[in-house]
């Protein structure tokens, strides 16, 4: 049996305010040309399907379509929820959508009961784990006195097991949507852990063939039986020149075969751009980014004039804008001593000469900001 792991599909997902859901499209869509090529039985989605516990109208959509792009492609869907997911709301109709071959496992009640697939070996079963928070399914899986992600895994772990002694010669996998010590974060994962105290070890998940790891945008190999396939596009600049993919997982008659990567497009790529403002704007250099989504990092002594609108009308997908210039750069001095015998009016200016990288106000705009002082302490002074 094939299976092509995937996670952390963020359907919903916008870069600095840019909707994405066009790239994802493409991405997860293109998952069934990879489906056909590769002869995959099952796709596995390790967790957050979608970007937000209350998903927008479109990118249910986007998920609908991709799903049936899958279906038809002749593969079966497991997923399971993340901390982005509302299980509940993606677990609705799962035994209708069971027959249609999408199996959403959702619930904490139904993590030992697995998906049932069979091949000329026999059966694989295939477990899905729901993100588990401590706190709220703590009593449901009967675990006392720790309150961490270790503990309630620990717990659903033992259930599987507990299981697959009900299923000799039966191959296993798992997905679990969670922090595994020994993986590497990105900046666009949101935290589940507070000072490593829950990251999970990997000894919680002995005893099976294979684990489809997510929440880790990185892609990313703990031991031979444990990956995480990282995220289908790259949701952060951090993440810029990433290579993303999926993991084919072969099973054979006794277990793992063997993992390899299979590379995913990049619809749109990200790229970082460090410069001036004239530098961007007319280096022949960055012509290849002209499609790009960009982060510009302006390196200006003095903060350029509407750097946005400029950038656009070059990088029409930029998308992101930092000044590094060296107008930042303070005289040591704290703010106390900076103020020390100085009347609002050197305050109001040196602030503006701050903002603008030590280029004071005019006379105009000393003018302008006197009148404004001299109006603001009359109405203070008249109640």
């Amino acid at each position: 049996m094939r299976l092509l792991h995937t996670s952390d599909w963020h359907i919903g997902r916008s870069l600095h305010g840019t909707d994405l859901l066009a790239e994802q499209e493409a991405v997860l869509g293109g998952l069934a040309q990879v489906v056909t090529a590769e002869s995959v039985d099952v796709v596995l989605v390790a967790g957050d399907v979608y970007d937000r516990a209350v998903p927008s109208a479109d990118a249910q959509a986007v998920l609908d379509r991709v799903v049936q792009r899958l279906r038809r492609a002749g593969a079966e869907v497991v997923l399971t929820p993340g901390n982005h997911d509302s299980a509940r709301r993606l677990g609705t109709f799962s035994g209708l959508l069971a027959a249609a071959g999408l199996h959403v496992r959702a619930t904490v009640a139904g993590l030992d009961e697995p998906v049932l697939l069979s091949d000329e070996h026999g059966e694989v079963a295939v477990y899905g784990l729901p993100y588990l928070e401590p706190e709220i399914v703590r009593g449901e899986l009967g675990v006392t006195g720790a309150r961490s992600q270790e503990a309630v895994l620990a717990a659903a772990m033992e259930r599987v097991r507990a299981d697959l002694v009900l299923r000799p010669r039966t191959r296993s996998v798992v997905l679990a949507h969670t922090f595994v010590g020994g993986g590497m974060s990105s900046e666009s994962e949101r935290d589940i852990c507070v000072g490593g105290v829950d990251r999970v070890p990997v000894s919680v998940f002995d005893g099976v063939d294979y684990v489809a790891l997510g929440h880790l945008h990185r892609p990313q190999t703990l031991t031979e039986r444990l990956r995480y396939s990282g995220s289908p596009l790259a949701y952060s600049f951090g993440e810029a020149g990433q290579q993303k993919q999926a993991w084919l997982v072969d099973l054979d008659a006794t277990g793992l075969a063997g993992v390899r990567a299979v590379p995913l497009p990049v619809p749109r790529p990200l790229v970082v751009l460090t410069g001036t403002l004239e530098e961007l704007l007319a280096d022949p250099a960055h012509d290849g980014a002209v499609e790009a989504f960009v982060s510009a990092r302006l390196t200006d002594a003095v903060r350029p004039t509407d750097p946005m609108r400029r950038l656009q009308a070059r990088f029409p997908h930029c998308a992101h804008l930092e000044w590094t210039g060296s107008g930042r750069v303070s005289d040591g001095r704290s703010y106390t001593e900076r103020l020390a015998g100085r009347g609002d009016l050197d305050v109001v200016g040196e602030f503006v000469s701050h903002v603008r990288a030590r280029v004071g106000p005019t006379q105009a705009e000393r003018d302008l900001l006197a009148r404004a002082l001299g109006a603001a302490a009359h109405e203070e002074a008249s109640g």
